[in-house]
């Protein structure tokens, strides 16, 4: 049953919405006492009052249901209500510089920027990047020749980070190679992942075009698909080593083929080190190979790595070089004779004085040593030309070369 508008119930609403009007304006602090307070006066406008009081309080509501979603702001101040700043997952994210999509490790943000600012940046090395640069072109001609298939090898990228994180960081299952630099005594690390052994052993054993390679999980590999593997990363060694001889001659030879990255150790995990990711497309099929080589195993060849471009001279000059080469040619230096030598005690020499004799060894047929400083140069025989006394050079004195 609807009540009449003269009903006691519609009064006694109306009351309560006129009560919660003032409550809320006390609580802005906005003293709009003016617009609700007429709503009370007689029976016969509560209609109005009413209808004003309904549009009043629907704006408030509204205006404080925009307030609480914003965040928590602070409406009016009067109300003495604090305002709070909750952070959401992908802002803390942010401030931590974590990003879940970013598997590349491209920029770092925030914490972990601060954490990685000790590495060395690879931009530090220019002539690395033309080093993978002449690997990738070798690397797509060999492969080809190698599969009897079309192959593009192309380079994701090249990053610094730490060993340890590295080693997190691999997608099991995968093949690491431990690799060493003989003529640079140290050692790299290669890994395949599981896409790439699979189209490998499928492309060497003659898997039709079109189908995708099979991925068989939860088994270990076996050894035909670990020597299938092995013979390609001899080939990718031979091509790296191929690589760095314009810049410095060194043979990568192949160590050994691991499974779990934890025998596959070859630096400290804090130490920083070189990773250079590869794209390797056999049409529809494929996967990544990555070359990690620590800053350790580098640093025989560092100063070459910082050149600009190949053969760059660091500010030498190549016209002051020869000059200097020529004159030396014409500088004076002293020879000595050496007669004899003998070997004292420091208590004999001290008490040397005036009048005391040393006796010498060398007779008139002795040899004499001609020295220039501490190199001996020459012997010969003790004679005398006119009115001084001169030294016949009967032979050379071969110098003894450190070992």
């Amino acid at each position: 049953m609807v009540p009449a508008d003269n009903d006691p119930q519609r009064e006694v609403s109306q009351d309560d919405e006129e009560a919660l009007m003032r409550e809320w304006e006390a609580m802005a602090g906005m003293g709009g006492g003016d617009n609700a307070g007429g709503g009370g006066g007689g029976g016969g406008e509560g209609d109005g009052d009413g209808d004003d009081a309904d549009a009043m309080a629907a704006e408030w509501e509204a205006m404080l249901g925009a307030s609480d979603g914003g965040g928590g702001a602070d409406i009016g101040g009067g109300g003495g209500r604090e305002s709070t700043r909750v952070l959401n997952q992908d802002e803390i994210d942010s401030l931590l510089g974590f990003d879940e999509t970013d598997d590349e490790r491209q920029e770092k943000s925030g914490i972990q920027a601060i954490l990685n600012s000790a590495l060395v940046s690879y931009e530090r090395l220019p002539m690395l990047e033309v080093v993978f640069d002449r690997l990738v072109r070798m690397m797509s001609t060999s492969l080809r020749n190698f599969t009897s298939d079309n192959v593009e090898v192309s380079l994701d990228n090249i990053l610094s980070l730490r060993f340890g994180d590295y080693l997190n960081s691999i997608p099991l299952p995968a093949m690491l190679t431990v690799f060493k630099a003989e003529e640079w005594d140290n050692y790299g690390l290669m890994t395949v992942d599981s896409a790439m052994i699979y189209s490998i052993v499928d492309v060497l054993l003659g898997g039709r075009r079109g189908t995708a390679a099979m991925r068989v999980e939860g088994r270990p590999y076996t050894t035909i698909e670990r020597n299938l593997v092995e013979r390609m990363i001899h080939v990718v060694l031979a091509d790296l080593s191929a690589a760095f001889d314009p810049l410095s001659p060194v043979t990568f030879r192949f160590d050994r083929l691991e499974t779990n990255p934890r025998f596959a150790t070859i630096s400290r995990p804090s130490n920083a080190a070189i990773v250079a990711k590869l794209r390797i497309d056999m049409e529809d099929r494929g996967g990544r190979l990555e070359l990690l080589l620590p800053y350790a195993t580098l640093e025989p060849v560092r100063e070459l790595l910082l050149q600009m471009f190949m053969g760059e001279k660091f500010g030498r000059d190549s016209i002051w070089e020869t000059h200097l080469a020529e004159e030396m040619w014409f500088t004076e230096v002293d020879l000595e004779a050496v007669l004899d030598e003998q070997w004292m005690s420091l208590r004999d020499i001290l008490n040397l004085k005036v009048g005391s004799r040393i006796m010498l060894n060398a007779t008139p047929d002795s040899p004499i040593m001609m020295r220039c400083g501490d190199v001996p140069m020459f012997s010969g025989r003790m004679g005398r030309k006119g009115g001084n006394i001169a030294i016949r050079l009967d032979k050379k004195v071969k110098r003894q070369t450190m070992g």
